[in-house]
């Protein structure tokens, strides 16, 4: 049987990152992240940059990640010895990150933030997948106090960001991202707040004997 794996799918600014990293401290599992995905493509190969226009780690896991993903895929990485590095499509990344997860989701006991994860990992039979959300208003509060985004702009930001991440999924799996019955669970950290959201995902997993 396939280890255990949570997916974390979140609304912009409704703080799923960071719930991702309590259920993840509680249940003394790893977390990978947009960072995460990127520190792992970036040290396979990929220009960092290429790696950020598109959407706590543990170093041993992100070596070996990033070892397997160069080793088993050497086409998609330029030589850095004074090549000039080839800008790689979306598809390649696309691609990179798909890797990514399922190297880190047959590891196991993983919680997987973002990047079309939920999607990946549909099939997967030992899998949690989280859905975070919360009023539109109160993730723009966020987005502002927590993420530094300009609040002339936080309305446009907060619209456009979902609207790329749904435009992701969509494009690459077929699947709507917002459709709830995608999901095992979903939480309202506005209502819930971010420890109660993690709570009940980290009560969910024990529930299963996952930790």
């Amino acid at each position: 049987m396939a280890p255990p794996v949570i997916t974390i799918t979140r609304q912009y600014a409704s703080g799923g990152s960071e719930v991702a990293r309590l259920v993840a401290a509680e249940l003394r599992w790893d977390v990978i992240d947009n960072e995460f995905v990127d520190e792992v493509a970036r040290r396979a190969g990929l220009p960092p940059d290429a790696v950020a226009q598109r959407e706590e780690r543990a170093p041993g896991l992100l070596e070996r990640l990033a070892h397997t993903l160069a080793a088993g895929s050497p086409e998609m990485f330029i030589a850095t010895g004074g090549v000039q590095r080839v800008e790689p499509d979306e598809a390649a990344i696309v691609q990179v990150t798909e890797r990514v997860i399922a190297e880190a989701a047959a590891q196991g006991r993983i919680v997987l933030v973002g990047r079309g994860a939920q999607a990946v990992l549909a099939q997967r039979p030992d899998a949690l997948h989280v859905y975070v959300v919360a009023a539109k208003p109160w993730r723009m509060k966020l987005a502002v106090e927590r993420l530094g985004v300009n609040p002339a702009e936080v309305e446009k930001v907060v619209d456009e960001t979902d609207r790329q991440r749904d435009q992701y999924v969509r494009t690459y799996y077929g699947r709507h991202r917002q459709d709830v019955a995608n999901y095992d669970l979903v939480v309202n950290t506005e209502k819930l707040g971010l420890e109660g959201a993690a709570a009940l995902v980290a009560a969910e997993a024990r529930r299963r004997k996952w930790g």
